[in-house]
């Protein structure tokens, strides 16, 4: 057991708590600052009209096996719900299914030769072991090399600028690879079926259930406290400063922050290290969640492959989750864009987010009307995920700063696979050995 006991982790979503978790099963006194009044970070819950339901949606895949274990292992096993979901494409104005092979077939946007290469490329993608060389290559070139420019244009440039709007002209193809990967494990483990999975209650429960084992197991949460500085003090401890002007002192602090935030808060590091942390883009993303007295579509996810509407998805959370056990029978669709960190709409109010976002859905689908409108909300979140750019992976700054003792830890560091709450606890658990390992080996 290290002398050096104390650890300081910045930030309370799933990344944070995991490293709590596995931390203080090895001994160690941790505490977790978090800026607001709950753990859970990206996965926070909040109520809408009267239900409590995840701000941005999530779900698990079969194959998500670090997911699976943690809940496992905070006793929420049987809370487990698999369900046989559908996939929808909206195209020229129409809905069409394509959750198999023969709807696949019968999509008519493309033709059977289209059809043929966007099915090659998907399964060469599923083939590829090294997804470094995708890294050097842009997405577009790569999809259109393999799809043919017809199919890249009707069908993979919808989709790329729905999750990167115009920054998927900097996109290494790494990104769809990942993406393809991800739903190939998840058919593999399962029944060649899309089988998503979610936990009764949602990431409240889960959220709830581990910061209460994090408490019996001795970390201290410190919530509603955002940390302003960390700096090395006269003694070589790591000295933490929150807004409220407290300080705090440990042996290590793990920031699992975006990197340009953890950096801000340690300015005294070279400015040759700051620069490589800025370089790393975030994307970020506006969700309106909508609850309608009826359901919209048989469809979890629609794709949307025309280009004139605001939101880049629609994700029918009812499509998956059990409504009258969850939602009190209603239905809750996600409305998501992702968008720069610095999109002007993160400045616009609910009421003209509102105006824009519904009157499209309502224009998509015209059997539901206003009066179907229970409720609407709108969740913002300027850092969600990092864009994987050319050669991401080798300029990607490093866990450990010049700063003794102080790391950064967070999702920016998933490298070959797509943001998820699978990932980003292999990114805690895989960086915190690596930093455990190093100060073993510095005795």
């Amino acid at each position: 057991m290290s002398e050096q006991k104390s650890w300081g982790i910045i930030g309370g979503g799933i990344l944070g708590m995991t490293l709590a978790l596995r931390l203080s099963q090895k001994g160690y006194k941790v505490t977790i600052f978090e800026t607001a009044d709950k753990p859970g970070g990206l996965t926070q819950s909040w109520e809408l009209d009267g239900v409590t339901w995840d701000r941005f949606y999530h779900v698990i895949l079969m194959s998500d096996m670090n997911t699976r274990r943690l809940i496992e292992e905070i006793g929420l096993t049987n809370e487990f719900k698999w369900v046989e979901t559908k996939t929808g494409f909206y195209s020229g104005g129409k809905l069409y299914s394509m959750s198999n092979m023969i709807e696949f077939f019968r999509f008519p946007p493309i033709n059977l030769i289209d059809k043929f290469r966007l099915g090659l490329t998907i399964f060469a993608a599923s083939k590829i072991k090294n997804w470094k060389k995708l890294e050097n290559i842009y997405v577009a070139d790569w999809l259109t090399s393999w799809s043919g420019k017809n199919v890249f244009e009707k069908i993979w440039l919808p989709l790329l600028k729905a999750k990167l709007g115009e920054n998927y002209r900097k996109t290494s193809a790494a990104f769809i690879w990942s993406t393809i990967q991800r739903m190939y494990a998840a058919r593999k483990s399962g029944l060649k079926k899309e089988m998503f999975g979610y936990i009764g209650g949602g990431y409240e429960v889960i959220n709830k259930r581990l910061a209460q084992k994090l408490l019996e197991s001795g970390v201290e949460f410190k919530l509603n406290s955002t940390v302003s500085q960390v700096y090395t003090k006269n003694n070589g401890k790591l000295g933490l400063i929150v807004t409220d002007n407290s300080e705090n002192e440990f042996e290590h602090i793990i920031s699992t922050l975006s990197p340009l935030q953890s950096i801000n808060l340690a300015g005294n590091l070279p400015e040759a290290e700051k620069e490589k942390h800025r370089n790393v883009k975030y994307l970020g993303v506006i969700c309106p969640s909508v609850i309608l007295s009826k359901s919209i579509s048989p469809y979890y996810v629609t794709n949307i492959t025309d280009g004139d509407t605001p939101f880049t998805g629609i994700i029918e959370m009812t499509a998956l989750i059990d409504k009258n056990e969850e939602l009190n029978g209603k239905n809750l669709v996600y409305l998501p864009k992702y968008v720069d960190s610095d999109d002007a709409l993160f400045n616009a109010d609910e009421s003209e987010i509102r105006k824009i976002f519904l009157g499209a859905l309502l224009k998509m689908y015209p059997e539901i009307s206003e009066t179907d409108v229970l409720y609407f909300g709108v969740s913002k979140a300027r850092v969600v995920f990092a864009l994987p750019t050319i050669g991401y992976s080798a300029n990607l700054p490093g866990i450990k700063t010049s700063m003794n003792n102080f790391y950064i830890v967070n999702s920016a560091q998933i490298i070959n696979g797509t943001l998820n709450v699978n990932e980003t606890i292999q990114v805690a658990e895989s960086k915190l050995k690596i930093i455990l390992d190093g100060i073993q080996d510095a005795k």
